[in-house]
């Protein structure tokens, strides 16, 4: 199950700067569009107008056709899984307690939460043993995977996830890398990720956009953008990151 995410005419400012300055965005069901762009460019920002976090001041989000306002934002939240940057679990919570939170507050059985969390587990390889530990008593890793459990445990339709490794040693960024590009394929989820890497970017997401003062300077895949760069930035952007990337990717 998935939905499209559409935004038209999106803009957010701060002191009269725009932080998102969008004319259009849509990601097509069952895709991956990977957010890149240095700090500051308004990546995370375009996570919470989605969500619904953020108002805008003016233009729309719609979530399967559905537009995001007051009347339609909780239920339109419930429809997506969330994962903030380093997790933000709840530390006086155990990991199920975190992973359980919503669907308990929505009445959820709890032979359905038990089955739930079972099927979870499994797929983000965690035992049961360690769902019982608190968020202090858990690796980073661990806590990225309870953080994506929490996420999917009402089977969303769409997938926020901003930058959700970058606090990672890079050996466990580079396992979850490919577990999250599997999880993708595999659950078929409409997905923004957020992340600062190129390399990530290009090695989870279907397509990339790269974000510049809240706009979009280029979207395609990461081919496009090595060899076709619509800008000078975009070259510029992928050669400051040239040490993480073989040579031969970033050569024009």
């Amino acid at each position: 199950m998935a939905a499209a995410i559409e935004v038209e005419g999106l803009e957010k400012r701060y002191d009269g700067v725009p932080a998102v300055d969008i004319p259009h965005l849509r990601v097509e069901p069952h895709t991956t569009l990977a957010l890149i762009g240095p700090s500051g460019c308004g990546k995370s920002t375009l996570l919470r107008l989605v969500i619904g976090l953020l108002r805008p001041d003016r233009g729309v989000v719609r979530i399967g056709g559905t537009t995001m306002e007051p009347a339609t934002r909780r239920a339109l939240r419930l429809r997506c899984g969330y994962v903030i940057q380093e997790g933000g679990l709840f530390p006086h919570l155990t990991a199920e307690g975190n992973v359980a939170i919503v669907a308990r507050d929505l009445g959820w059985e709890r032979a359905r939460i038990e089955a739930r969390m079972g099927e979870l587990a499994d797929l983000t390889h965690l035992t049961r043993a360690m769902l019982s530990r608190y968020p202090a008593e858990l690796s980073g890793g661990q806590r990225q995977r309870v953080a994506l459990m929490r996420a999917l445990m009402l089977d969303p339709e769409v997938l926020l996830l901003d930058e959700p490794l970058a606090a990672l040693d890079p050996m466990i960024r580079s396992g979850l890398q490919d577990e999250l590009r599997d999880l993708f394929r595999r659950l078929r989820k409409t997905a923004l990720f957020v992340t600062h890497d190129i390399a990530e970017a290009a090695h989870v997401g279907d397509e990339i956009a790269l974000l510049r003062q809240g706009r979009i300077v280029q979207r395609g895949t990461f081919e496009d953008l090595v060899r076709r760069p619509a800008d000078p930035f975009v070259t510029e952007f992928i050669r400051a990151q040239r040490p993480l990337l073989p040579l031969e990717e970033t050569s024009p």
